[in-house]
């Protein structure tokens, strides 16, 4: 199979500070991408950015809250101009709140809907006619299994991964049209910070190493020219969440 490189490709990866966003980078960097990485923290996605360079890869940090048009607008301008294109876009920031119906503010709610569906669709809207200007490109939806699968408490991040699976599948639809991919890469509970630092109690054998996700988002890059792959599902295999 006539499998492609990201080698030199410009690739931005939201939520890159920490969990599975630094193990793509990290991942993609080894590669041999250019690691535009991507986060509201500022130290967090320079020290990932560091890392890399000092493990010789290519790597660049942006502060960036995936929720502000401003900041979208702001951050790919910059990248346009030190870099001077765009080959692929990873949606991966995310939040969630665990709390009922009941419970659950609409602040949260709106912060929840904003950073994990609004920002993929700010960032792929602003992205999009770069990628149709040079005839390719690539953007990567990262989903859940909550978008699958239903659990309570969970309204909030239920209504936004769905949605963004939906998203994903439409824009895979247009982006056909234009010679552009795009991928919903629907991931299974990871040992991250995301999972552990609010449900210590999870025992981490039922959840899968974020760097073997990171490789399938990799494999998903370097397919064919002709071959998109719309869905792809990762699962540790002790996955509780998926039955």
């Amino acid at each position: 199979m006539n499998q492609r490189s990201v080698t030199g490709k410009v690739i931005i990866v939201t939520g890159a500070g920490q969990g599975l966003g630094e193990a793509i980078a990290n991942t993609l960097g080894a590669a041999g991408a250019i690691v535009c990485a991507c986060d509201i923290k500022e130290d967090h996605v320079k020290n990932v950015a560091h890392a890399i360079k000092d493990a010789g890869g290519a790597a660049y940090s942006y502060v960036l809250d995936v929720r502000s048009e401003d900041d979208v607008r702001q951050t790919v301008d910059n990248i346009m101009a030190e870099h001077g294109r765009i080959d692929v876009l990873i949606n991966n920031a995310g939040t969630d709140v665990t709390l009922s119906i009941e419970d659950i503010s609409v602040a949260d709610w709106n912060r929840v809907l904003d950073v994990n569906l609004r920002g993929p669709f700010l960032l792929s809207k602003a992205v999009y006619p770069l990628l149709k200007h040079r005839g390719k490109g690539h953007i990567v939806n990262i989903t859940s299994t909550a978008a699958k699968r239903v659990w309570t408490e969970a309204t909030a991040y239920h209504a936004s991964k769905w949605g963004l699976l939906g998203f994903s599948h439409a824009l895979h639809a247009e982006g056909r049209r234009d010679n552009i991919k795009v991928t919903a890469v629907v991931v299974g509970g990871m040992r991250t910070p995301f999972i552990m630092e609010r449900f210590p109690d999870t025992d981490p054998n039922v959840l899968q190493d974020p760097k073997n996700v990171a490789e399938t988002v990799h494999f998903v890059l370097t397919q064919p020219d002709e071959t998109v792959i719309p869905e792809v599902m990762v699962l540790p295999m002790r996955e509780t969440s998926w039955p």
